[in-house]
């Protein structure tokens, strides 16, 4: 009898041979989709993570999670975890001042 994880390669094999399909990339961004459908926890998780490596923004991060920007702070915050914020630019300052004064 073939192992667990032969049983799911040949079904993720059978499913793309059958053309449910195109390849293995679709079937599984669907079960990623479908997984974190299931357990929503997993978005929070996947949203910290994503935020706390910078790779997205505060309010990306607050939707993947399914919360408010306010919400997503407070997730931060009893996680322990520290907020990203930036400095706007030299560049961008002195626009916004330009803009004030004319």
């Amino acid at each position: 009898m073939a192992s667990n994880a032969n049983f799911i390669r040949e079904g993720i094999d059978g499913l793309i041979r059958s053309g449910h399909y195109k390849d293995r990339e679709a079937l599984l961004e669907d079960a990623f989709r479908a997984l974190l459908e299931l357990n929503p926890a997993l978005r929070s998780e996947m949203a910290i993570e994503l935020y706390k490596s910078e790779k997205i923004s505060l309010s990306r991060a607050a939707e993947i999670a399914g919360t408010s920007q306010e919400g997503f702070k407070n997730i931060l915050e009893n996680r322990g975890a520290k907020r990203i914020v930036r400095a706007p630019s030299a560049d961008s300052l002195e626009k916004g001042v330009d803009a004030i004064l004319g």
